[in-house]
């Protein structure tokens, strides 16, 4: 097993990491103070025995099981505490129960689409000002996980869309390096170049995460920065649709489902698309999916607002009502130490979220760079507690709009609409 000694320099500049993770909490009582967000002594509360943490990851794989096993592992050795790690089947709905049946997890995985609801709801220790080095987390993803101007969690990893590329059908059309989409116009032209013999130019998931990013660099979005406001139904966001029609209208892009294909990764593997847009998970799929598939990634094409994405990510949520909360916090930032984050990064390749880590992410994964560029000025996801349902309505307004039978003024009139109800209800 490989160690990596972790100095006190190391602890300083620590963050991030990678691994779906989130714990089964296990034997916990319901004491008095269990609730009041102050933690325990360091290692095994007023006792002073060890402490024993379950932590359960909803893990992508064996290869993300095995890394989180062996980080927990290194960490236990080093302090005397214990760790179980358990991979979950249903990581949201046990962790639900957890809470609800008052044994909640010390350590879980927490989404920027759930994270708001259970900071709301009491659910979470603000453990953010003992962040170590927090400052070196991308700004995006801290914003993902700040409620009332206090950052809760750590952002355990991160990244951004891409435009990735079919190399070879991207020669065969005459093109080269110097073609790389850099504008929208770009884009669209290359597309248009890209189809043929049954190939669509472009094709990508036909929900609000990519479309949302092409929405950020039209210069709009779903809400404004302080997800107070819907900012729906704007020109921005007209225009930005209109774009995408006008495209798929062409023949040029496509909704992966609409030409038989489950997701943006499986178009362009199966070759059913020259291009396709996605976040840095489809590495994995294309290499075990499609290995034979030739393929590089380069960052988004700028669109009138500029060159902008979604930022995804998770955080390392720790309950209010642990026993253990001294002790998960010093785990997390072993876990999100330097060494550890690219430890991570090597066992299955999760984006680094800590910015001092971005060259060594580039130099080490090149072909992975582009899912990392633009970090500092990507947006994160919505938070709203209910605005899910609101962009599973949009999905479907989507593929009206695909399918001819939903304007672009319809599909964002129904998403300001639904968008504001949810926010009423704040």
């Amino acid at each position: 097993m490989r160690h990596f000694p972790r100095t006190p320099l190391a602890v300083a500049t620590a963050v991030a990491t990678a691994t779906l993770l989130a714990a089964c909490g296990s034997g916990f009582d319901d004491s008095d103070d269990g609730g009041s967000g102050e933690p325990s002594e360091a290692s095994g509360g007023d006792t002073g025995e060890p402490a024993s943490l379950t932590v359960m990851i909803g893990s992508s794989g064996e290869a993300e099981t095995v890394a989180v096993q062996e980080a927990t592992a290194r960490w236990a050795d080093e302090t005397g505490n214990e760790v179980e790690v358990i991979p979950a089947q249903d990581l949201v709905q046990q962790l639900q129960q957890g809470f609800a049946g008052g044994n909640p997890p010390d350590l879980f995985y927490v989404s920027p689409d759930r994270f708001r609801m259970f900071a709301e709801g009491g659910s979470l220790y603000p453990y953010g000002d003992q962040i170590e080095d927090a400052e070196d987390i991308y700004q995006s993803l801290r914003d993902a996980f700040t409620y009332e101007d206090e950052l809760y969690c750590a952002p355990k990893d991160g990244g951004v869309h891409a435009l990735v590329i079919d190399t070879e059908a991207w020669a065969a059309a005459g093109l080269t390096e110097a073609d790389y989409p850099q504008d929208w116009d770009q884009l669209a032209s290359v597309a248009q170049t890209l189809t043929a013999d049954g190939r669509v130019g472009l094709a990508f998931t036909g929900d609000y995460n990519p479309v949302g990013s092409f929405m950020l660099a039209g210069g709009g979005f779903f809400v404004n920065d302080d997800q107070t406001e819907v900012t729906a139904d704007t020109p921005e966001n007209l225009a930005t649709l209109e774009y995408l029609e006008q495209n798929m209208d062409a023949g040029s892009f496509a909704f992966a489902p609409n030409i038989d294909a489950a997701w943006g990764g499986e178009a362009l593997g199966s070759g059913k698309s020259a291009m396709t847009i996605e976040g840095a998970w489809i590495v994995g799929a294309l290499q075990n999916d499609f290995p034979d598939r030739q393929w590089t990634a380069v960052p988004m094409p700028a669109g009138p607002g500029g060159q902008a994405s979604t930022a995804f990510t998770n955080c390392w949520g720790i309950a209010a009502d642990s026993e253990n909360q001294a002790a998960a916090v010093d785990l997390v930032n072993f876990l999100i130490a330097p060494e550890e984050q690219q430890a991570f990064a090597e066992a299955f390749g999760p984006i680094p979220s800590r910015a001092g880590l971005a060259d060594w992410n580039a130099e080490t994964f090149p072909e992975k760079a582009a899912f990392a560029e633009g970090m500092e000025t990507a947006r994160s996801q919505v938070a709203v507690p209910g605005f899910e349902s609101v962009l599973a309505d949009f999905n479907t307004q989507l593929e009206g709009m695909a399918a001819g039978t939903v304007t672009p003024e319809q599909a964002l009139q129904a998403l300001q609409t639904n968008g504001e109800a949810v926010l009423t209800q704040e």
